[in-house]
């Protein structure tokens, strides 16, 4: 049985632009108050927030675990939002089920097939990222792991490949939408925030996915990025977001010409 989520309603059946936003890691109790107050006063129904950091560094923030959780918990209660959040170990999947609403599975696990035979046996949607260096056949293979639980509400988010090239930190392949929307059935969501690790790219690149055809963005958002813990380089501040918002939403109305609703 799949979880009926707002995120599950508007990408399955209305075919919405979804807008993901939130801190890179959760860091306080305050900070997310403040983010969470912000987003929700914007009408952003899906929020993030890392509890758990992959970090390549052992000497990095790492996150505040599962009381990074509780505090998505509480902002969640108290505004209504789909909380998603990345877990990296099978045996956090049961500890986390009750406090956050999508499941996230990192670009570092995507192959790691026992975490992803383990969400698939919950119902609740799981976002699954693309590997730095994945095929698109091996990431669509991930996705069967996954089903093969009997879990099939699966978000595909393409959140930049590896390459030489060092501008940015990832190389952000958008031609994935178009290929995922043809080889799968399942919905496509851009993250320019990692695809791009640049702020400054994150609205091109918004704007990108958008005309292609993407079913939403995960954009990383922190009331001061420049003393975020993590990932600030590639966090909007409150400002900035807005600014986006609002240039998202006349471009739908361009794209779709009917006061930004998108009907499959």
């Amino acid at each position: 049985m799949v979880g009926d989520t707002k995120l599950n309603r508007k990408t399955r059946l209305l075919g919405e632009f979804e807008i993901i936003a939130g801190p890179c890691a959760v860091e306080s109790v305050e900070q997310m108050e403040l983010i969470g107050a912000f987003l929700n006063k914007l009408g952003i129904q899906t929020i993030r927030g890392g509890a758990f950091k992959p970090r390549t560094s052992p000497n990095s923030f790492q996150g505040l675990g599962m009381e990074g959780l509780r505090i998505l918990k509480d902002i969640r209660d108290c505004y209504g939002f789909n909380v998603i959040s990345e877990i990296m170990d099978p045996r956090d999947v049961e500890r986390a089920y009750e406090y956050i609403d999508i499941y996230q599975i990192g670009s570092r696990n995507m192959q790691n097939y026992s975490l992803l035979m383990e969400v698939g046996r919950t119902d609740k949607p799981i976002l699954l990222k693309r590997g730095m260096s994945a095929t698109f056949e091996e990431w669509i293979r991930a996705t069967e792991y996954i089903a093969r639980g009997g879990n099939e509400h699966i978000i595909l988010c393409e959140r930049g490949i590896r390459t030489f090239e060092s501008y940015t930190r990832n190389t952000l392949d958008l031609m994935s939408i178009p290929i995922i929307k043809k080889e799968t059935k399942y919905p496509i969501f851009i993250d320019p925030s990692h695809g791009t690790g640049r702020r400054e790219l994150i609205l091109p690149a918004t704007r990108a996915a958008l005309t292609l055809g993407a079913d939403g963005v995960m954009i990383e958002i922190h009331p001061q990025p420049d003393k975020a813990l993590s990932d600030g380089k590639q966090s909007l501040n409150f400002r900035e977001f807005e600014l986006l918002l609002n240039d998202i939403k006349k471009l739908k109305q361009v794209i779709w010409g009917d006061g930004g609703s998108h009907h499959q």
